[in-house]
C-alpha cells in the first residue's frame, strides 16, 4: 500500500511570534513533512515520541531522545518524520541566540531540559505567556546554551568506500560483519575505513552502527514488539546485550522507552 505524506502549516516566523521565546508542541502522523522554510530566530526541535529528521543544505540531522536539534536563525530546513511522532519546537528570537551554537547540530539534553519541555507541553497555549512560564522558558534557553553539541546524531559521508558501508548497514542493520569484512565489502582496508569513519563521522563505525540500531529499534518497540524480538531482528545475540546498548545511548531501557 502506497504511503502518503501530509504537509504541516508553518509556525509564524521571527518577529511575528507572540513572545521572544515561544514554545509549541504537536502530535504528527507518520510521513508528515514541514516543507523547506526558515525562521528569523532560532529553533530547537525535540521529540517526545518517535524521531524528527531535519534536512539542512545536504546534511541530515536526527532528533531521537535524549537529543534535540538546534537550528540557528535564518537556516533553511525541511522537517519530516517517517513514523508517528510527538515533538515540540522552541523558537528563540535572534537577539537571544548569542550563547547558542552558530551552526545546526544535535544537542545532548539533560534530564532538567527534558523535565522543562515536558512541563511546558502540558500547559495551555495562553498559559505559556504568563510570568511563571516566561521565566521557565528563559531557564530552558539558558540550559540549552550549556548542552553538549553532538554534531549530527547519525552523520553521513560522501566518501565512496565509507558511504557504501553506511548504506549497506542501513539496509541490513542485523548484519554483524567485522570491520575487516566491511572493508572488504567496500574494496578498501580496515585501517582506511577506520580513518575515514573518524574523519567524516566523528566517531568509530561501531558507535555509528549502534546509533543506527537505536533508530531502527524505536518504531518496532513503539509498535508493541517484544524486546527480545527487536534484539534478534537487529542482530543481537541476546536481549540483555541489546538492553545494555539501549540504556547507554538512550538513558532508559527499551521497556521504559515503550511505556513512555
Amino acid at each position: 500500500m502506497k504511503q502518503t505524506r501530509s504537509t504541516c502549516r508553518m509556525e509564524p516566523q521571527g518577529e511575528q511570534l507572540p513572545a521572544p521565546i515561544h514554545f509549541r508542541a504537536a502530535a504528527l502522523p507518520a510521513n508528515t513533512v514541514y516543507p523547506m522554510h526558515k525562521h528569523a530566530g532560532g529553533e530547537f526541535v525535540y521529540s517526545f515520541k518517535g524521531v524528527m529528521e531535519i534536512q539542512v543544505e545536504g546534511e541530515h540531522f536526527l532528533a531521537p531522545p535524549p537529543y534535540g536539534v538546534w537550528l540557528p536563525p535564518g537556516v533553511a530546513h525541511v522537517g519530516l518524520n517517517r513514523n508517528e511522532a510527538g515533538h515540540c519546537s522552541l523558537y528563540v528570537a535572534a537577539p537571544l541566540c548569542d550563547r547558542l551554537p552558530r551552526k545546526p547540530c544535535a544537542l545532548a539534553v539533560s534530564p532538567l531540559i527534558v523535565a522543562l519541555l515536558d512541563h511546558l507541553r502540558l500547559q495551555a497555549p495562553d498559559a505559556l505567556l504568563d510570568a511563571e512560564n516566561t521565566r521557565l522558558l528563559q531557564v530552558l534557553v539558558d540550559q540549552l546554551a550549556h548542552a553538549p553539541c553532538a554534531g549530527s546524531y547519525l552523520p553521513s559521508s560522501s566518501d565512496p568506500a565509507l558511504g557504501a558501508v553506511l548504506r549497506f548497514l542501513d539496509a541490513h542493520p542485523d548484519d554483524n560483519r567485522t570491520m575487516v569484512e566491511l572493508a572488504q565489502l567496500a574494496n578498501t582496508t580496515e585501517r582506511t575505513l577506520i580513518r575515514r569513519a573518524q574523519r567524516d563521522l566523528g566517531m568509530p563505525l561501531s558507535e555509528w552502527r549502534q546509533r543506527l540500531r537505536i533508530l531502527k529499534a524505536m518504531p518496532l518497540l513503539a509498535a508493541g514488539r517484544t524486546v527480545e524480538a527487536v534484539a534478534l531482528e537487529l542482530g543481537y545475540a541476546s536481549a540483555s546485550a541489546f538492553i545494555v546498548m539501549f540504556r547507554r545511548l538512550m538513558q532508559q531501557t527499551p521497556a521504559e522507552f515503550r511505556k513512555g
